[in-house]
Formats: structure tokens, sequence, C-alpha cells
């Protein structure tokens, strides 16, 4: 469905990114990885995606909180690939403190990486999309996006920024071939959360499982993990002829999180 067209997947080399990725190479997309990570695991993973999909696929060590890193991202892109059609952001950092406590430079961090990051790509890629009337943006926001949590300020005020910032190119798009949407994630097993639950259950003296359960059970009533793959689906379906008419949504996918 999607061959012939050029993604770019950003924070890409693990997790949500990459799973993404991966369901966009099956569709048929050439795909330019970007995140960190050792240089032999994303070379690995360069390779397995381009030789089990039939697709060329790239990589751009590009740093999301430096903006001409960002434009020279979609310029190489274009470069190597020969265009920029899907611009997937995805990259995407955390911190945890409460207001009067949060560090001015997690706050800036944090703001520069989620939110002014999707800005710049979108800026910098949206020119080529209108001169070719056709484009998709999918900008992962996250359940963040649409309720907070207490701790989160950065990352739930540049997730609500993502939602505002999609409807706003939304309508400056309208009446064009692209599209701008997003898609607002649940808890996902990445290895990041994994990490996190492991944590748990080493400082609680209990099992991986039983933390497990007890993270969703505090948010998302399905008890189930949201998996990178299922968000891959959404995020090419929104690539999809189907989904052309679909403009400034926020698509949550969350096991009920946000239907609380």
């Amino acid at each position: 469905m999607l061959k012939g067209k050029v993604a770019i997947v950003t924070g890409s080399t693990s997790g949500i990114g990459l799973g993404v990725a991966e369901r966009l190479a099956a569709s048929g997309a050439d795909i330019m990885l970007n995140g960190f990570g050792d240089a032999a695991e994303i070379e690995e993973t360069r390779k397995e995606l381009a030789e089990s999909y039939s697709v060329k696929v790239g990589y751009s060590g590009a740093d999301m909180s430096r903006p001409p890193e960002v434009r020279l991202m979609v310029e190489d892109t274009t470069r190597e690939l020969g265009k920029v059609d899907i611009l997937v952001n995805n990259a995407g950092i955390q911190f945890t403190a409460p207001v009067h406590e949060f560090p001015d430079e997690k706050w800036d961090a944090i703001l520069a990486i989620n939110l002014s990051a999707v800005f710049h790509g979108i800026k910098a890629a949206i020119p080529q999309m209108y001169e070719r009337n056709w484009g998709r943006i999918v900008n992962i926001a996250s359940a963040h996006g649409l309720v907070a949590s207490a701790e989160k300020a950065a990352y739930v005020a540049a997730k609500h920024g993502i939602l505002g910032l999609t409807k706003v190119v939304a309508l400056e798009s309208a009446k064009t071939g692209v599209t701008s949407n997003a898609i607002c994630p649940g808890w996902v097993l990445t290895p990041l959360v994994e990490a996190q639950i492991r944590d748990r259950a080493t400082e609680k003296g209990t099992s991986f499982d039983d933390e497990a359960r007890d993270l969703l059970a505090e948010k998302q009533p399905s008890q189930k993990f949201v998996t990178p793959q299922q968000l891959g689906d959404l995020a090419v379906f929104l690539c999809s002829p189907g989904a052309d008419e679909v403009r400034g949504q926020a698509f949550a996918m969350d096991g009920g999180w946000t239907a609380q």
C-alpha cells in the first residue's frame, strides 16, 4: 500500500518508533530510522528491516533537541531516499518531579525534544509534501496529551502541545493532500517501561508480573499493554487512502485509560 513512499520515523531505534517503522516497511515504505543506541545494533536493525521487507532503510543520528540537526535529517533523507512523504514524530524523553522541584534544565530538554522537534520537523518536511500534494504527518503524543498525571508537568505540557500543533497543521493543510493526525498511546511495553517495572520489582522484592499488573491497574482498565506493532498498524491506516479525510484527530490507543 505504501510502496514508493518514504517515511522518517524519529526515535525509531527501539520501542514504539521501531514498531511503527517496521509496520510502515511491511507496507512497502522506504524508511529513515533515527535515534540513539549502539552503532552495531542500529546497523543490524537497519539491515534486517531492509532485507525482511525489500525496502530501502537509512539511518540518521540527528539529535532531536537541536533544530539544525532536525532540518538536516529531512535534507539527508531527501537526498538519500529521494523525498519525504511521511513524517512520524515519535522521539521523546521523560522526567518526573513536583512542579516546585522540577529542574529547569529538565523542563527545557523535554519541551525541546517532545514538542519543539515536532515543529521543526514538520516545518522542514511539509513544503515538499505540498509540492506533491500528498503527505502524512503522524505525531506520537500520549494519553497524557488528553489527560494529566501528577509530577509530569513538562511531559504533559509537551504532549498537550503536540495535539494543538497537530490541529493547526491539519487546518492549514485542509485543502491539500497532506494530513496531520496524532496517536495517543497508553502504557506500552517498551524496553524503557520494562526496565522501570524491573526496578520497581527489585525495590519492592516482588515479581515482574506483579509490578506490571500494578502499573496497569493504576491507569489502564484493559489490564493489557499496548504493543508497538498495534501503534504501527494505526499509523499505517493514517497513511492509507482510507484516512484521506481524517484530519487533526487524536487517536487514543490506551486500553480504556482516557474513557474513564
